[in-house]
């Protein structure tokens, strides 16, 4: 699923090709993947040049020059791309923006999970989703303010776009390993210093997701992420990978709110 990371790679690899850049046409090859009306859509971005891209949270926007925003939303496997020839065009091309210089910018999804839509401007489409801050903008005191009022887990709370916006599971739990917070903590039990170390986590990974381009393979190996999906150790059929980087204790993996969690029994002891 398209995190924060990687939605920041996409807005990165559309400033360069669209910002500036004039729309001529839109092609909809399937309207499953559209929020909002496509001739309302087509009368949004048919004629509008690009004037910038912003990202809130797992949100992608192309700010318009008629003042409105173009949403993209990637859901589970939603990702973009570009061609200019027809033969080109990637698979599961769900919308293609046609520019003034021939490119095409293809939305991709081959599960239509992912979202597009308009809005008045990025500011109102957070006020009408009830988004928080984006998690890299989120300061070290609106997040203590946040979880004191909190008496619910920490993981669930730092899911919970409300209090900001881009921060998805795998993200939270290299969080708290990165801060030393056990996943079942009481948010508002945290102390001053464990909440200054958890905003320092939080800038700390998304920062190197976003440095890596959100290739998780190439992730440092003191990065708990290794232990959910793939073995970057050299040795075959090693199992350290399951093992904390830092004492390798065997790393646990439960359910907390719902949702798979991994962390270090020791590393990231309760209160």
């Amino acid at each position: 699923m398209p995190e924060l990371p990687e939605v920041e790679t996409y807005r990165r690899f559309l400033d360069e090709l669209v910002v500036g850049q004039r729309v001529v046409a839109l092609e909809v090859l399937d309207a499953k993947v559209l929020a909002v009306k496509e001739d309302d859509l087509r009368a949004a971005v048919v004629g509008a040049t690009v004037t910038a891209t912003r990202r809130l949270g797992k949100n992608c926007f192309l700010e318009l020059s008629n003042g409105q925003a173009l949403v993209l939303h990637f859901g589970m496997t939603g990702d973009v791309g570009a061609y200019r020839d027809q033969h080109d065009r990637p698979r599961f091309t769900r919308v293609a923006l046609h520019l003034a210089d021939g490119l095409r910018v293809a939305f991709i999804d081959p599960r239509k999970f992912g979202r597009i839509r308009v809005a008045s401007s990025v500011a109102a489409y957070q006020r009408e989703k009830h988004l928080g801050p984006d998690a890299l903008d989120l300061t070290p005191d609106e997040l203590a303010t946040a979880l004191a009022r909190k008496k619910t887990l920490i993981k669930p709370v730092l899911l919970d776009q409300r209090l900001t916006a881009g921060l998805g599971n795998w993200i939270v739990d290299e969080v708290l390993f990165q801060a030393g917070i056990h996943p079942e903590r009481v948010a508002a039990s945290l102390s001053h210093a464990e909440v200054t170390r958890l905003h320092a986590a939080i800038q700390l990974v998304l920062r190197t997701a976003i440095g890596h381009e959100a290739s998780y393979q190439r992730f440092p190996l003191s990065f708990i992420i290794h232990a959910r999906e793939w073995q970057p150790y050299p040795v075959p059929n090693s199992d350290d990978y399951k093992r904390c980087p830092t004492d390798q204790t065997t790393i646990v993996k439960k359910y907390v709110g719902g949702r798979a969690t991994y962390f270090c029994p020791i590393c990231q002891k309760g209160t």
